[in-house]
Order: structure tokens, then C-alpha cells, then sequence
């Protein structure tokens, strides 16, 4: 195999890993969050000039479903910016839903 050949099986190789890596990020729960709660708090979270308020929705979720202490745990993660997620605004949804935020997580 010549050295081009071995960089085209790389190149193909790693991009199957990442595209397989962001199809898992869909099939998961988080902090038993399910995709379709995560995504109705989206817009609250993602990186913009004027992010909206989080909806009742997105705050009863919060309430009545998430993991707070897990969560927090993402605080310093690289992994919420590459889901395009703002991780300061994350980690104030629970304030501006009126919740108390774990210990340590603001």
C-alpha cells in the first residue's frame, strides 16, 4: 500500500469514529436526561447574542427528571461546547428555573 493509500484509510477511519461518536450522543441519556428532554432545553443553552429564558417545559424537566449533581459535573467538560452547548449557560439553567444548584456547581 503506498503512503497516500495509508492516509486515505486513516483519514476515512477517523471520520467513521466521529461520525459514529456524534450518533451515540443521540442514543444516550444523560444524567437521566433522554435526546428530547436535552433538546427542549436547548435553545436556553446554546451559544448566542440573546439566548432565550428557559420555557416551563425545559424548567419542569429540570425539576422533575434531572440529576443536578451530574450534571454539574459537565461543567469543565469539553464534551458540551462540541454539542453546542454554552456551558455557562448550562450551569445557570437551574437558577433561572429557581431550583437551588448543587453544592459547588455555579
Amino acid at each position: 500500500m503506498t503512503n497516500g493509500a495509508r492516509k486515505l484509510v486513516v483519514v476515512v477511519l477517523l471520520v467513521a469514529m466521529v461520525v459514529s461518536l456524534f450518533e451515540g450522543y443521540g442514543a444516550m441519556t444523560l444524567c437521566n436526561l433522554t435526546d428530547e428532554d436535552l433538546e427542549t432545553c436547548r435553545p436556553a443553552v446554546t451559544a448566542s447574542p440573546n439566548p432565550p429564558e428557559p420555557t416551563g417545559a425545559c424548567c419542569d424537566i429540570l425539576k422533575n427528571k434531572a440529576n443536578l449533581t451530574c450534571l454539574c459535573e459537565y461543567k469543565n467538560s469539553f464534551e458540551l461546547p462540541l454539542l453546542g452547548i454554552d456551558p455557562n449557560l448550562a450551569m445557570a439553567l437551574p437558577q433561572k428555573c429557581k431550583l437551588d444548584p448543587p453544592a459547588g456547581c455555579q
